[in-house]
């Protein structure tokens, strides 16, 4: 009897987390601004550098950019759904309603998770068919599961980031706020061309980006670097989403 009744007053937050996450998604997926660049533009860039310009690398080029711009895609869209977003509704006075209204706790947050899971395994979906089909990618069954659960794990962080710099402009200045630590931390961080490839002071530095931690766990799965252990950069990926939470939290109360 206990136990039905806790269900009976669980189930109306559960509701209620599920219509903030579908609204959520509705919301950005009516955006064509968001929905093109963050769902075309990966997959475009992959068919451009990683199929046509590697033709000639046997196939390495193609299985190296689809870890690459996986992750890539992912950034796109943490930091712009969260970021925006964010950034938007403090402008508008749509966060100070949310919190006058009767919102479970944490459904804020969860529906914005949820609608940048749902975003990056479609962005993922459609990067994969274009690496299986035109790329002539092959990996083993494993190594696709495990190549999803990076770029799913790749929310934690970038949306963390993107929350906190939500909170730092208003909505107009959103985008080239993120735009300024997108992009350049994506070149830096190795998802585009090897960090051999870049100069040694580059190399030395780009462990400071989470996006490095990011394509090393992602790259492994496509057996590049299989060597290293994936502890560490799980590690930091997870206190870097904790520090950032934690800053964007504290800036949110304040608001």
């Amino acid at each position: 009897m206990d136990a039905t009744i806790r269900t009976s007053r669980a189930w109306p937050y559960v509701g209620a987390w599920v219509q903030e996450a579908r609204y959520e998604f509705l919301r950005l997926w009516r955006t064509p601004s968001f929905v093109v660049p963050c769902l075309l533009f990966p997959s475009l860039f992959y068919l451009l550098f990683g199929v046509v310009l590697g033709h000639g690398s046997g196939g390495e080029a193609a299985r190296y950019l689809l870890a690459g711009y996986g992750v890539f895609g992912v950034m796109g869209v943490a930091l712009f759904g969260f970021g925006m977003t964010v950034a938007m509704d403090r402008e508008e006075g749509l966060l100070t309603l949310k919190r006058a209204q009767p919102m479970p706790p944490g459904a804020y947050l969860a529906a914005k998770v949820g609608m940048a899971l749902l975003f990056s395994l479609a962005m993922f979906a459609l990067l994969a068919a274009l690496a299986v089909g035109v790329g002539g990618v092959r990996l083993a069954p494993a190594q696709w599961l495990g190549l999803s659960a990076a770029v799913l794990w790749s929310v934690l962080p970038m949306g963390a980031l993107g929350l906190w710099l939500g909170t730092l402009v208003g909505g107009r200045g959103a985008p080239a706020l993120i735009n300024l630590v997108y992009l350049p931390m994506a070149f830096l961080s190795g998802l585009f061309i090897p960090l051999a490839m870049l100069p040694t002071l580059l190399q030395q530095l780009a462990p400071l980006w989470p996006a490095y931690h990011l394509a090393v766990i992602a790259q492994t799965q496509t057996g590049f670097g299989t060597e290293r252990a994936l502890w560490p950069h799980l590690a930091f990926t997870l206190a870097f989403s904790a520090l950032f939470l934690f800053l964007a939290r504290r800036r949110l109360a304040r608001a």
